[in-house]
Parts: C-alpha cells; structure tokens; sequence
C-alpha cells in the first residue's frame, strides 16, 4: 500500500536548507534518510518543497479563476515536502515516520494515497468534473 508522508515545519526551521552553516546537516540527514528508504525498497517519490511565501493558491468564483499568492494560511508550521513510499501496511509507515529528519523540526502527517486509473480519457475527467462545477456555480 503507498501511503504519503507530509513534512510540515516552521519556516525558520526551513530556512536552514538555505543557510550555509546549517544546510550540510540538514542535507545530510535527508540524504541519509531518503538513501535508508531506497535501500529498504519502500521509497516511491518525493521532494521538498520551495517556502510557503513563493506559493499560489487557485480558486473558482463565479466561474473565475482567482489566484492568491503566497501562503494560503497563517500557520505557525509549512508543508516543506513529501516523500511517497510503498509498505505493506500503516504501522510500518509510521515507524518510517518516526525515523524522519523532519520530526524534530515539527509534524509529519502520514495518509493512504488514493491511486488514479491506470488510463483517464480527457472525456472522463471533463464529464466528472462537469457536475463539481455546475454545483459550485449553483452555490451547492
């Protein structure tokens, strides 16, 4: 089963990865950590992510696009990345969350990741997504 684990952490503690004092550590922790999951088989894909204030945020008012830069919360903590792994089961996912060089900085949040088919036409996802539109049109 894949499952995701979500590295959320305080933007100071992201600044590290651009400090140069601090980011060898930082970067060796997750290189070793990332090179722990592959040698165990389970690591599927992952990536850190840029700081939460070079982010947009997308939404559809009124049949509009809008777009926000920056963070869409105000939060105390960021999602700085993710790492996708294939294990047999939640328990096991946990304890490579446990192992993670993110856990000390702040959360890691681990979820089942839903796979897609296979194959999607662009009919069908234009035809699903037709009625999520039309009822958030309606104000449903």
């Amino acid at each position: 089963m894949r499952y995701m684990m979500m590295f959320f952490i305080h933007p100071d503690d992201t600044a590290k990865r651009r400090d140069p004092v601090q980011a060898g550590p930082y970067s060796g922790a997750w290189t070793a950590y990332v090179g722990t999951l592959r040698a165990a088989g389970v690591f599927v894909d992952g990536n850190g992510l840029r700081p939460a204030d070079t982010a947009s945020v997308v939404r559809l008012r009124d049949g509009r696009r809008q777009v926000q830069d920056g963070p869409y919360a105000d939060t105390k903590d960021e999602l700085g990345g993710y790492v996708v792994m294939d294990v047999p089961d939640l328990d096991t996912a946990l304890e490579w969350a446990a192992k993670c060089p993110a856990l000390p900085l702040g959360a890691v949040e681990v979820r089942p990741v839903m796979t897609a088919p296979a194959v999607v036409e662009p009919a069908a996802i234009e035809s699903a997504a037709a009625p999520l539109a039309a009822a958030r049109l309606a104000g449903e």
